[in-house]
């Protein structure tokens, strides 16, 4: 009978040795990829986790839009495995933030989205108590939000992003702050909407823009966080920076040496945040 046994046990060990670790692949979950910036940070993404020594899928949602707070609700929930936001103390403390700024602090620098009959509104604005005199719309979660009222901005909030730029189309409020890469693509996919962007301010501050993961994902974090250092050291980091959509733009068009600069404070920046390394920052020389 033992006889009879052998070659069965043969061909399970055969089989078996046919899939060895380097065949296993992880799958990890994302938000759907709805604009640039979610491409973008998908994209850097896949590219940290490229450096892993096992295979990595990421796959991203296929649903609809979701508002942050659910996306940050489906990340504890251990539905999506990595998202993106911008950071601030508290999103820090509920998740994990891979502290390697994707957009190298782009998100720091805004330019206003306006009413395109409106522009006069904005000729005499020179500081910022001048600022203070026209609304500025935004999401009602967004880190940027506190940081606008933190200065004593008048901000009006709103729930769910698109209602921003049709509420500026009516003239609900003055202007939509927006990072210096995201302004056009935003007016060219509602061409139907009176938009432009302001050709004149821009507002800067310490905002990075970070992935986060399930704060009991420390390893997760751990081999993006290693990925993305390597992708900067070999150059991959920059090269996927500058070729994205929203960058190309910047160079392009927003005139950033011509432009008064508003200093704001960030008073919700963690200790942790990597100021000391400046090769993680944007150098705005270079545009």
């Amino acid at each position: 009978m033992l006889v009879s046994r052998i070659p069965l046990v043969v061909l399970l060990l055969s089989l078996l040795a046919c899939f060895s670790p380097a065949d296993a692949q992880t799958s990890l979950r994302t938000p759907a990829l709805i604009n640039d910036n979610d491409r973008y940070a998908f994209a850097m993404a896949k590219l940290a986790l490229s450096y892993a020594s096992e295979k990595i899928n990421l796959q991203a949602d296929g649903g609809e839009e979701k508002t942050l707070p659910r996306v940050m609700s489906e990340l504890e929930s251990n539905a999506l495995d990595i998202i993106w936001t911008a950071t601030d103390q508290e999103k820090e403390q509920e998740f994990l933030p891979v502290r390697i700024p994707l957009y190298k602090g782009m998100f720091g620098y805004r330019i206003f989205i306006i009413h395109k009959n409106n522009q006069h509104k904005f000729s005499n604005i020179h500081t910022l108590d001048d600022l203070k005199i026209v609304s500025l719309g935004q999401g009602r979660t967004w880190a940027d939000t506190k940081i606008l009222e933190a200065n004593g901005l008048n901000v009006v909030k709103v729930s769910k992003f698109p209602s921003l730029l049709y509420m500026l189309d009516g003239e609900r409020f003055d202007a939509f702050p927006r990072g210096i890469h995201e302004p056009w693509g935003e007016i060219e996919s509602h061409p139907q909407l009176q938009l432009a962007v302001e050709q004149q301010l821009m507002l800067v501050y310490r905002m990075p823009f970070y992935l986060f993961v399930n704060k009991n994902n420390r390893p997760l974090a751990q081999q993006l966080e290693a990925g993305l250092n390597k992708a900067i050291t070999d150059g991959s980091f920059d090269k996927l920076f500058y070729a994205e959509p929203g960058v190309q733009k910047v160079l392009q068009f927003a005139n950033l040496k011509n432009r008064k600069l508003i200093e704001l404070n960030n008073p919700y920046l963690t200790p942790e945040t990597p100021l000391s390394r400046p090769e993680l920052w944007l150098d705005i020389a270079r545009f």
